[in-house]
């Protein structure tokens, strides 16, 4: 297999903004993804569970916030969303663990969790392809001027990183790495 370059961050291409601290009990800036976090989906074997994720230290305008999990890495050409949550107000600054279940149970009254690149609403763990290089997952809590995104859970994550684009404040970011064996 050929050696492809690495990605950018997708936070890179974009103007910069004030970060604030991203926090979690279940995963370590730039350190391996636990198998919980992993996808069930093409022989993975993961649960697809969400890690829990703590945020703290946004801009006092902040109105509400945005979740995303995105991977630069994924051999697609556009990279892959594997999360995306719209619509948290200001009040909510921690989900736990799982709550990106595509019934959407855990989730705060009001957010809307938008399909991600597989397909479904929800939190899709890691997939990537075996033998491929280690990918990155970038888990990002976007502080917002805005606590609503006008957007619902049929529209693509594009959509969102548009609207979280045109309305952020700043932007928490925690890595962590997968690679399939």
């Amino acid at each position: 297999m050929l050696e492809r370059p690495q990605s950018p961050s997708p936070y890179e291409l974009l103007p910069p903004v004030p970060s604030f601290t991203l926090e979690s009990e279940d995963l370590v800036d730039g350190g391996e993804l636990p198998n919980l976090h992993v996808s069930a989906w093409n022989g993975a074997g993961g649960n697809d569970v969400s890690p829990h994720l703590r945020w703290s230290g946004f801009p006092e305008g902040t109105a509400g916030f945005a979740v995303t999990c995105y991977d630069p890495d994924a051999p697609t050409g556009s990279g892959f969303w594997h999360w995306a949550v719209a619509n948290l107000p200001r009040s909510v600054t921690e989900l736990p663990q799982g709550a990106g279940a595509p019934s959407g149970e855990h989730m705060p009254s009001g957010a809307v969790q938008l399909r991600n690149d597989g397909g479904q609403a929800g939190y899709m763990g890691a997939a990537p392809p075996k033998g491929d290089r280690p990918h990155r997952y970038i888990f990002a809590v976007h502080a917002l001027s805005s606590e609503k995104l006008g957007v619902g859970p049929d529209a693509a994550p594009a959509i969102l990183g548009f609207n979280i684009t045109f309305n952020i404040l700043a932007r928490a970011t925690l890595t962590a790495l997968y690679q399939a064996r």
